[in-house]
């Protein structure tokens, strides 16, 4: 596994998309931290952002939302109670804002015309933090906010719609970036690619599951037209060689104490604030499910135990398991895994029948081998072993839910189909399981031409 030698860098942007300010503003010579960035130390940067919010606090955020998990404890029990507040988002934006998209942006403006499988993975990134900032917030900035980077502008923010349209059209040029010959470019991603170390394949793939899943987001929208492009999108994905687990982008961390997965150093500084949820547990412990020792310890008596949605306590619940309580564990961003249960939905709301019962018994399989390392004879006969005529939606949704555990896409599928069905904390101080984020205070104080949401049961866009 390679080692993230980055995680403790300053990102090379530090500043807020709130007014954009000189991104290089008051930085004196220093030999360490030069003006002239190259897009090496850039993609590096832009790629550990990106780990930092698909697997750090925001993840935690949604998997408490999605009764995944619990909290038990100071912040992550104000989460569990809905108590979500426009500061306590301010960190997350500026990481998508200023660590990964302002910093793709300059890859692709600075270097892209010499060096197009940087941009292309430069805009792949892009639409990644671009997809994760308006599934949580809706309406976000993105076509005003990277025209001027030197510039003092305070941004219009653009509507979800709009936004995941320019998400496909990020997707299509890096795929066309990426798809140029060799000899089109002066520079070459290796090590400072830690996701695919410079694999241009491995990056046009990932890009067409991409497209598959913001396809996929307009479910409710446009149920035939957004199955119809998903299933093309797949169709595009397997040509190019996606073929199973070994194709997936993942999160990479290290052992050393700056590259490690943040899960599991959450777990190991804050180990009482977070537990295993019950809902989670209990639907795995009824079905036996082999993956629930990788996803959870047990308690006193060696059994597995939930936390309540309210007043959770931690001696009585699981610790997270090895499968994230690891600091070298890699996480889960975009995978085959995934692709199939995409595959499974949209057939089935495409009324094909046999082709989503095969592709989610495909996924369920291949969820098993990457969590244990082995298939399951008798969890598949049971639970991947679906016909045309028992297939249903709560099957497939269901079995998405738990295979990917830790991901924010499960708080975002719930929102789009509200399954699994889940009971609201009825103690929460809103009625209901918030189905967005709050704006960003710094944008609420520092930009006039923000879109202001305060409403965490308002609905993003996609989300009917």
């Amino acid at each position: 596994m390679k080692k993230i030698k980055f995680i403790g860098m300053v990102v090379i942007v530090a500043t807020s998309i709130t007014s954009c300010k000189n991104y290089l503003d008051d930085v004196s010579p220093n030999p360490n931290a030069p003006e002239n960035v190259g897009p090496k130390v850039l993609l590096a940067n832009v790629e550990v952002a990106t780990f930092a919010s698909y697997t750090g606090n925001n993840a935690r955020r949604a998997a408490v939302f999605t009764q995944h998990c619990a909290g038990t404890g100071f912040q992550m029990s104000d989460i569990a109670n809905y108590n979500v507040f426009e500061g306590d988002v301010t960190n997350d934006w500026l990481t998508i804002y200023s660590g990964a998209l302002i910093n793709s942006q300059i890859i692709i403006d600075k270097f892209g015309a010499e060096n197009p499988y940087y941009s292309g993975m430069a805009k792949i990134l892009k639409a990644m933090n671009l997809g994760l900032a308006t599934d949580m917030w809706g309406d976000v900035p993105n076509k005003e906010a990277f025209k001027g980077l030197n510039l003092e502008i305070t941004p219009h923010f653009d509507n979800q719609q709009v936004v995941l349209s320019d998400i496909q059209t990020l997707l299509s040029d890096g795929i066309a970036d990426l798809s140029k010959p060799s000899g089109s470019n002066t520079l070459f991603p290796a090590d400072d690619d830690f996701m695919f170390s410079g694999n241009t394949n491995a990056w046009i793939r990932i890009a067409y599951v991409l497209k598959a899943r913001y396809a996929n987001r307009l479910s409710e929208i446009s149920p035939v037209a957004s199955a119809t492009d998903a299933l093309a999108f797949l169709a595009d994905a397997y040509a190019a060689g996606f073929a199973g687990n070994a194709d997936d982008a993942q999160a990479k961390f290290g052992s050393g104490g700056s590259e490690s997965n943040q899960w599991a150093i959450f777990n190991q500084t804050r180990g009482d604030y977070i537990k295993m949820g019950a809902f989670f547990i209990d639907t795995m412990n009824a079905t036996s499910d082999p993956r629930l020792p990788y996803y959870a310890d047990t308690i006193s008596g060696g059994i597995y135990a939930g936390g309540a949605l309210s007043n959770a306590i931690a001696g009585t619940s699981s610790d997270i398991g090895i499968y994230c309580d690891n600091v070298a564990a890699n996480m889960p961003l975009v995978t085959y895994v995934e692709a199939k249960f995409i595959e499974a939905e949209c057939k089935l709301r495409s009324g094909d029948a046999i082709g989503a019962a095969a592709a989610h018994n495909e996924a369920v399989k291949a969820s098993m081998l990457a969590v244990t390392g082995a298939a399951d004879a008798a969890y598949e006969t049971t639970h991947a072993s679906e016909t045309n005529l028992t297939i249903t939606l709560n099957k497939i949704m269901m079995e998405k839910y738990i295979a990917l555990f830790t991901q924010i896409e499960t708080w975002t599928d719930w929102r789009r189909t509200n399954l699994p069905a889940l009971t609201p904390n009825s103690s929460g101080v809103v009625s209901g399981i918030p189905r967005r984020l709050p704006t960003s205070r710094d944008e609420r104080l520092y930009n006039p031409n923000a879109t202001v949401v305060g409403n965490i049961l308002q609905h993003v866009w996609y989300d009917l």
